[in-house]
């Protein structure tokens, strides 16, 4: 293309090494050249290929793996459904089979993706009440079909799959001091693009709070008002919408409860004793969590299913907690922190596996390490606070994984982790 010398596909031993050697810059095969992430020139490149047949190879594997073009505000070259575990682990695109998490359970039910970049998500909560009518209770109809029901995704596992398409389960040491609340607003909001739930846009129906700034205050009030104008009510229907954001406190009013969230201080969301008095059984351990003695911050997101009471007014119908560390990678539960907090420490590179929508968490990894060779590493953690059943699952996910799998158990010092690999080696 103009402007730009070419630089032929080479596959051989040497040059594949030294690609791995510098796997944060992914490079790409497109048109016959080489061009790296960071190159001025890729902008040209893939627009000369987008809305082609001719697709960008990712080189983090001999042969290039194939990927495709989708363009927001740039152009952006992302993986192909299903072909993250064909990525070498220390490349940006790689991430673990679906079923190495709960993703893997909801992929072709709850989660349909039809082409490239389109997602279809099935969930288990509506967008619109009618608010005075009751579902009708008549006489019992003939059955005129049976089948099994779908999966449907839950608010919590909409958190995760939103944390995992904006890559908030990975780490790199890149990253470091560079996860704030901006860059959760900026992220969050682009994963809910071209996402659809029951027929319309997710990114329509999303609020994720943004940094609050006071010189900036009423701009962004103003934002959120013309974002949560989609809950105004039409033709007897009460649209709701998703209000993603920190959980910061919640105070008793004489009519309920106000939910506080950070960075959104003039706000809040109204809630039921009944609801609340729910969340506290329901969420118990993560509100507790963040009063525990962990040495280190920890985070509670919350997702509210919220509508408008009255004029900006809004109130809380459901709602999902999760907790997140303090670079917002979300956990399961507190004895998983030290072990994300040494990873991050020792400049490792992970990858977190998310629980969606699994009965349990523990049959999964607790992290994959993504620096230590050609094959993600499985660490797994075991607790002695952990349930019986959850302790034999455990058991079993580690032994599934052989000897490749690292396990350490809380109660006894940390072991060493695998020693990084320099990947022009691997």
């Amino acid at each position: 293309y103009p402007g730009r010398s070419r630089h032929w596909l080479n596959c051989s031993t040497n040059w594949f090494k030294s690609a791995l050697a510098v796997m944060d810059l992914q490079r790409f095969a497109i048109k016959g050249c080489i061009i790296g992430a960071d190159d001025p020139q890729l902008q040209e490149a893939l627009a000369l290929v987008h809305d082609t047949l001719e697709r960008p190879r990712c080189l983090c594997m001999p042969g290039g793996v194939e990927m495709y073009v989708a363009r927001h505000s740039l152009f952006v070259v992302k993986r192909m459904p299903d072909s993250g575990s064909t990525h070498h682990p220390g490349c940006p695109s790689y991430e673990p089979e679906a079923r190495q998490s709960g993703l893997g359970e909801l992929v072709g039910e709850a989660v349909l993706e039809s082409e490239p970049g389109r997602v279809e998500l099935r969930v288990d909560f509506p967008w619109t009440r009618m608010i005075g009518h009751s579902v009708p209770r008549g006489e019992a109809q003939d059955v005129a079909e049976v089948g099994v029901p779908r999966r449907r995704m839950s608010l919590r596992a909409l958190m995760h799959f939103l944390f995992e398409r904006a890559g908030f389960n990975r780490w790199s040491p890149a990253m470091e001091g560079k996860r704030n609340q901006g860059v959760l607003h900026k992220y969050l909001t682009e994963a809910a693009e071209d996402v659809l739930v029951k027929g319309g846009l997710l990114g329509d129906r999303l609020y994720v709070t943004e940094p609050f700034i006071e010189p900036r205050r009423s701009e962004a009030a103003q934002r959120r008002r013309v974002k949560l104008s989609i809950l105004s009510p039409r033709d007897g229907h009460w649209p709701l919408a998703v209000v993603l954001g920190e959980f910061k406190r919640c105070d008793d009013t004489a009519l309920g409860k106000r939910i506080w969230l950070r960075h959104m201080p003039d706000a809040p969301l109204l809630a039921s004793n009944r609801l609340w008095e729910r969340t506290a059984r329901a969420f118990g351990p993560l509100l507790e969590a963040r009063d525990a003695d962990t040495g280190v911050a920890v985070r509670l997101v919350v997702a509210l299913l919220t509508r408008a009471r009255r004029e900006q007014t809004y109130e809380v119908e459901s709602l999902s907690m999760m907790l997140v560390s303090e670079h917002w990678i979300p956990v399961e539960g507190v004895h998983e922190l030290p072990l994300i907090q040494a990873l991050v420490a020792q400049r490792r590179r992970f990858v977190k596996p998310l629980r969606y929508d699994a009965r349990s968490a523990a049959g999964f990894a607790n992290a994959f390490l993504t620096d230590a060779g050609p094959v993600a590493v499985p660490l797994h953690v075991l607790s002695p606070f952990m349930t019986e059943a959850d302790r034999k699952t455990k058991e079993r996910g580690i032994a599934v994984h052989g000897s490749l799998a690292w396990v350490w158990s809380t109660e006894r010092p940390m072991p060493a982790l695998p020693t990084p690999r320099g990947l022009s080696t691997g």
